[in-house]
């Protein structure tokens, strides 16, 4: 072990032994950013950067399962990239079913997706059905990996799937105004039944969410790092759950 390594390894040490553990999110979502820049700096392809992004999720889930995570939401695939010509998307998309069958057979972690499944190639769109459907009973981490994500899609599709509902069981529209609050609108949203994220990481240096879970992330607290997603470490990891900690959160104001 060089002197670097060691030196790191006993900084990671100190921090994990600081992080109260009544002070451990439940829930972390993760905008994975900066592959392609860390491509054009490693002078590699796009898809190379986004195969080293994809090598560094099982990292993070491991990670988080040593503090106590019970929520990962892992944003994989925007909406927007959607309209990336096909020679960068296509090899993306492989990526991404590679990365979620991977996780699947792991047998650690339940994989839920979360995102607009109608806008995706059939393909892929099976595949993440596929490895919910075999990871539904394992107890460990639940990985939310958003693909085709889109906050103001998910709140739309929320909005549509709570009305459909009340459709179905006669409800007219004034007898919704009289009774809608934001909870019915919760109860339809991709991650119902979770907890909201508690802390939202993002890397590359962005300080901004994209429209990254924009309902439930109403009191996250943010966290921006300088890496690019290839080069997150553990200690990065660490100092943003030591960030959090040290944080008084303020609900609503």
């Amino acid at each position: 072990m060089g002197l670097s390594s060691f030196v790191y390894g006993a900084y990671e040490r100190r921090i994990a032994a600081s992080l109260p553990a009544d002070r451990i999110p439940r829930h972390v979502g993760v905008i994975l950013d900066g592959n392609r820049r860390w491509a054009r700096g490693s002078g590699t392809t796009p898809a190379g950067g986004h195969r080293a992004g994809a090598d560094k999720i099982a990292e993070l889930l491991e990670w988080c399962e040593e503090v106590g995570v019970e929520v990962v939401t892992l944003w994989l695939l925007s909406t927007d990239n959607l309209s990336r010509p096909a020679t960068e998307l296509e090899p993306l998309l492989e990526i991404i079913e590679a990365t979620v069958t991977e996780l699947a057979a792991a047998g650690r972690w339940r994989v839920h997706p979360v995102g607009a499944l109608d806008l995706l190639p059939d393909g892929t769109a099976a595949i993440l059905k596929d490895a919910a459907d075999r990871t539904r009973d394992i107890a460990g981490i639940t990985v939310n990996v958003a693909v085709g994500y889109g906050g103001r899609r998910e709140i739309a599709d929320a909005v549509r799937s709570m009305l459909q509902e009340q459709a179905g069981r006669g409800t007219s529209i004034e007898e919704l105004a009289e009774v809608l609050d934001v909870e019915h609108i919760a109860e339809h949203l991709y991650t119902r039944g979770q907890p909201d994220p508690d802390l939202v990481i993002r890397t590359s240096g962005e300080q901004r969410l994209s429209g990254f879970l924009l309902w439930q992330s109403a009191h996250s607290e943010f966290y921006f790092c300088e890496a690019y997603w290839p080069d997150f470490r553990r200690v990065d990891f660490l100092r943003a759950l030591r960030a959090y900690a040290a944080r008084s959160r303020r609900y609503g104001s």
